[in-house]
């Protein structure tokens, strides 16, 4: 199990920390302060009549977390099994999840500045649930807005 450092989010600050990770075959971020920890994969908890994207829960040292297929969740297919799975342990204001993804690959320092606005492409629902897009050496990465991935579908952000 590997911790990833909770830091307070400073304005003033030009830089930024992502956790990068792989869902579905692609590359996504997530803002450093919204993760807790990242996990080895283990068995969940299935409920009835979840949506497809939750798998389930999972016992978090006495908390009981929802853990979603982040790839199933941006339609992507789901996430084969694989011993390199991982659960991205994150929070949302008091809320606490769990995303499955292929792997994580790395922290990625970038100035602000280098995170562009998401392409305007016409669907709402990729414009609520990437913030943005981080120019990589070898390709793009997406930056995910956590609230907007893990709130039920057809509702919008409060």
């Amino acid at each position: 199990m590997q911790e990833c450092p909770m830091q307070a989010l400073d304005p003033a600050r030009q830089d930024a920390e992502f956790v990068t990770f792989f869902a579905g075959g692609q590359s996504f971020s997530l803002d450093i302060t919204h993760v807790r920890e990242i996990r080895r994969w283990t068995a969940v908890t299935p409920l009835p009549h979840a949506p497809q994207e939750v798998l389930g829960v999972m016992n978090l040292r006495g908390s009981v977390i929802p853990i979603y297929d982040l790839a199933a969740r941006f339609g992507l297919g789901p996430t084969p099994e694989n011993p390199r799975n991982v659960v991205v342990v994150a929070m949302i204001g008091p809320q606490t999840v769990g995303l499955l993804v292929e792997a994580v690959s790395e922290i990625l320092s970038v100035d602000r500045a280098q995170v562009q606005d998401t392409p305007d492409i016409r669907a709402d629902s990729t414009r609520q649930s990437i913030t943005g897009v981080i120019p990589l050496q070898d390709g793009m990465t997406r930056v995910i807005d956590l609230a907007a991935v893990i709130q039920p579908r057809g509702r919008q952000a409060a």
